[in-house]
């Protein structure tokens, strides 16, 4: 009917009228839910974030730093901005090449896919900490067995290999470092020498 005036996706302009109606309803139903759950979180004890921006205290290489950041942002988009501690790369930003790779209590994780609210709490180590303390030798060591071309990958590579180091000290295989490192990609190539820096390291180690 010419009065339905019905556009050319087949949608009459009575049904988007019924379903911005029906939206609205929702919305006016589901939001008194929403505040009394986030009532009764907070009579428990529990820490709501969000939808806005919350003030979290990150433990970045030692030192304590207070920022403001959306319950969204990953660790890695507050690490480069607004900390300025750019060492890790946002290369893939999907969890799948390892350039952001930095240590959480540790560990070697993807910065890219932990969110900085998570990471309050925990002892955050970057590449920057990483090569200005125990990790000197493991850098020289990829400078000494070139184990760098284009540069985007080696502060993943120098974090995976690090935390494998920490794992299997002196000790460390080939295999083992390899598998440290099966994560992280290098379009240069340079995975052979990556391996030779990781173990030359490892055993330098071994007289500390």
């Amino acid at each position: 009917m010419a009065s339905e005036s019905r556009p050319p996706s087949g949608l009459s302009r009575r049904a988007l009228l019924r379903g911005t109606g029906l939206a609205v309803a929702a919305g006016t139903v589901l939001r008194p839910a929403a505040d009394a759950a986030a009532e009764d979180a907070a009579d428990a004890g529990v820490r709501t974030q969000g939808p806005g921006a919350v003030e979290v205290t990150l433990k970045v290489n030692g030192a304590a730093r207070k920022v403001n950041v959306e319950p969204r942002e990953t660790l890695l988009d507050v690490l480069r901005l607004p900390l300025d501690t750019t060492g890790a790369k946002r290369v893939c930003d999907r969890a799948a090449c390892g350039a952001c790779t930095v240590h959480l209590d540790g560990k070697a994780v993807y910065a890219c896919a932990v969110l900085a609210v998570d990471a309050e709490g925990h002892e955050i180590t970057t590449v920057e900490g990483l090569a200005e303390g125990k990790g000197a030798a493991l850098v020289d060591a990829f400078v000494r067995h070139d184990a760098m071309q284009c540069g985007f990958c080696t502060p993943g590579m120098v974090m995976a290999c690090a935390a494998a180091i920490d794992a299997h000290g002196p000790g460390l295989t080939s295999e083992q470092a390899r598998a440290a490192t099966a994560g992280n990609l290098c379009r240069c190539g340079t995975y052979p020498h990556v391996l030779e820096a990781a173990l030359a390291a490892a055993k330098a180690a071994k007289g500390r």
